[in-house]
C-alpha cells in the first residue's frame, strides 16, 4: 500500500510538471515570454538550429515552396552522401 501511495505521489508529480511545460509556465517562473512566441528575449541567445530544422520552418511559413524545400533537401542529401559515404561491409 505504501509502494502504490509513493507511485501515486510520483506520478502526480510528473503529470504536474507536463502540465506547467504545456501551457508554457514552469514550476517557480516568474514570467517569461507570452505562449505562442518561439523567440528568445533581446540579447540572450538562441539555440543553433539545423538546415533541416530551417528548411522546414520556412516552408511551413511560406517562405519557400514545397518544391524549393524538395531541391533543397536533395542538395543536402547528396552533399551528406559525398561528405560520410555509406560502406556495406563484406560477407
Amino acid at each position: 500500500m505504501l509502494f502504490m501511495a509513493i507511485l501515486a505521489a510520483l506520478l502526480l508529480s510528473v503529470c504536474w510538471v507536463w502540465i506547467l511545460s504545456r501551457i508554457g509556465g514552469s514550476p517557480g517562473a516568474t514570467g517569461g515570454p507570452a505562449r505562442g512566441d518561439s523567440s528568445p528575449p533581446p540579447g540572450e541567445m538562441s539555440r543553433p538550429e539545423s538546415l533541416e530544422g530551417v528548411l522546414v520552418r520556412q516552408l511551413a511559413t511560406s517562405e519557400i515552396t514545397r518544391q524549393q524545400y524538395l531541391q533543397a533537401m536533395n542538395r543536402l542529401a547528396v552533399r551528406d552522401a559525398e561528405r560520410h559515404p555509406l560502406h556495406v561491409p563484406r560477407e
